[in-house]
């Protein structure tokens, strides 16, 4: 079956290139788009043809609704696909393209609209029968309202925004006293980063794992998961280790887990791929939100599965049926992401721009490693800070992490602080080793007295390859030169 002829990838990046990768594999000609600091990014040079996009900031580049279209159009795609950030939620881009006739490589724009909302989504849920966190079931109107909801579900609560993401505008609130003004800035911050000031307030998990499904479904109404995935790791509410399957998952809760996945899907009339994510703790289960694109962590699922997800992205956005039965997948070892982001993780991971020096990615069995950047790539301001995705596969748990550690000591990166250091103090953390983990792992003390430790011994041994470095190309400028010297001795015999 043929599938596209052209297909525009509405992003930037290492993501960018992965949707190129599998294009390729299926004789799909790509078309990137660029701002004027990507101009010599990876992704456009890689692509079969690249069009500026606009200025640095997103608001005029990748965000930019009408230019991208406008773009489409001009180079003759025939669909999009949105990758993930920027516009890859945004249902009035997918309806854009609905409406020019360009496929949009995602679900309906109905339903990123319907599961976008967090309040609309939940109440979708609750009608198919899905466990959630008990909670308000729509906004808050104000602190009298929220105070009420409070004293019933018990402290901590979170507050949330309706249509945010990114841990944008979450507060938690361990007693009324601090709900009226945890209520008024989020209600702020919400109206500034979303255009809508709707918040409402859950019951706050203090130590939950974050647990998600993996599904596919097409348009004829079949839907099957590919299995679940581990991302409790994280920052600022944002993943840094996902790894698949779940350390501490049971047949049972499998089974509970994914079916509920599925209801989710089927509920909200989902097609094409996509994530449910689950809080759990005490034995218990939570829908938190559903994904309605492409993960970052996409990858240890193809790794433990053997599906390219992408690929699939791309036959359900052409019609087909999916080419599996749930029987059809099976889990085979283990695998584990680390996101290496250019980040200070001894300065709350602020962020570390800037030019790389030496860059040496690691190979070897078992390795992945999704990336958009090169030696003497200037790693801009205005984006993500994410360097790479490392993945590690392994026939079990306990070599994946094997692996990872291995990798972690091949990489080198040089001229931007990474979170490498901490991925190394992970890997050798025995919580973490025993499968014990929560989405308040990196605040914990075993973790914060290592870290130092950690990050000295990566600055030494940049520091010693960078001084190795040099010496080599110094030794190769010599060699060149007596070589020079020789050839023109030789001449003038």
């Amino acid at each position: 079956m043929k599938y596209f002829e052209k297909v525009l990838i509405a992003n930037r990046g290492e993501i960018a290139i992965r949707v190129m990768r599998a294009c390729r594999e299926m004789n799909v000609e790509t078309v990137a788009i660029y701002s004027t600091v990507d101009k010599d990014a990876l992704h456009v040079k890689y692509a079969d043809e690249a069009f500026l996009v606009g200025e640095a900031p997103p608001s005029k580049s990748y965000l930019n609704i009408e230019r991208i279209v406008d773009i489409a159009k001009k180079s003759g795609s025939e669909a999009i696909h949105p990758g993930y950030g920027f516009l890859a939620e945004n249902y009035r881009f997918a309806k854009r393209c609905t409406e020019e006739g360009i496929t949009f490589i995602g679900p309906s724009w109905k339903t990123i609209r319907a599961m976008g909302s967090k309040i609309e989504s939940k109440q979708m849920m609750r009608d198919a029968g899905v466990p959630v966190v008990p909670g308000t079931p729509g906004g808050v109107k104000g602190a009298d309202e929220a105070k009420k909801v409070g004293a019933e579900i018990g402290y901590p609560v979170i507050v949330k925004a309706s249509a945010g993401g990114g841990g944008i505008g979450m507060q938690i609130v361990n007693d009324e006293a601090g709900l009226e003004d945890a209520i008024s800035a989020g209600m702020r911050m919400a109206e500034s980063a979303f255009g809508d000031a709707t918040v409402f307030i859950e019951k706050y998990l203090v130590k939950p794992r974050h647990i998600e499904f993996q599904v596919l479904a097409d348009e004829h109404g079949n839907v099957i998961h590919l299995y679940d995935r581990e991302c409790s790791i994280q920052r600022r509410h944002q993943k840094l280790i996902e790894e698949a399957p779940c350390p501490i998952m049971t047949t049972e809760l499998r089974d509970r887990m994914s079916a509920s996945a599925i209801a989710v899907a089927k509920a909200s009339d989902y097609w094409n791929a996509g994530t449910v994510e689950f809080l759990y703790a005490d034995g218990n289960y939570y829908f938190m939100e559903m994904n309605t694109r492409l993960q970052v962590e996409h990858t240890v699922t193809e790794l433990i599965t053997g599906i390219d997800i992408v690929k699939a992205q791309l036959a359900i956005a052409a019609g087909e049926t999916l080419r599996y039965d749930q029987k059809d997948i099976s889990i085979r070892g283990h695998a584990i992401e680390c996101r290496i982001n250019a980040e200070d993780p001894l300065n709350n991971f602020a962020a570390d721009p800037g030019k790389i020096l030496r860059y040496r990615s690691p190979g070897g069995p078992g390795m992945r490693v999704d990336s958009g950047i090169h030696m003497g790539y200037t790693i801009p301001t205005n984006y993500d800070s994410m360097i790479a995705k490392l993945c590690a596969w392994g026939m079990n748990r306990a070599e994946a992490i094997a692996r990872m550690r291995r990798a972690i000591y091949e990489y080198v990166i040089i001229g931007v602080k990474t979170t490498l250091p901490l991925h190394h103090a992970v890997m050798h953390n025995q919580h973490f080793i025993n499968g014990d983990t929560h989405t308040h792992f990196l605040q914990e003390e075993h973790i914060l007295k290592t870290l130092p430790r950690y990050v000295r011994e990566e600055e030494k041994r940049m520091q010693t390859l960078a001084a190795s470095l040099r010496q080599g190309q110094e030794i190769a400028a010599i060699t060149g030169a007596v070589n020079v010297y020789l050839q023109s001795r030789k001449k003038s015999e």
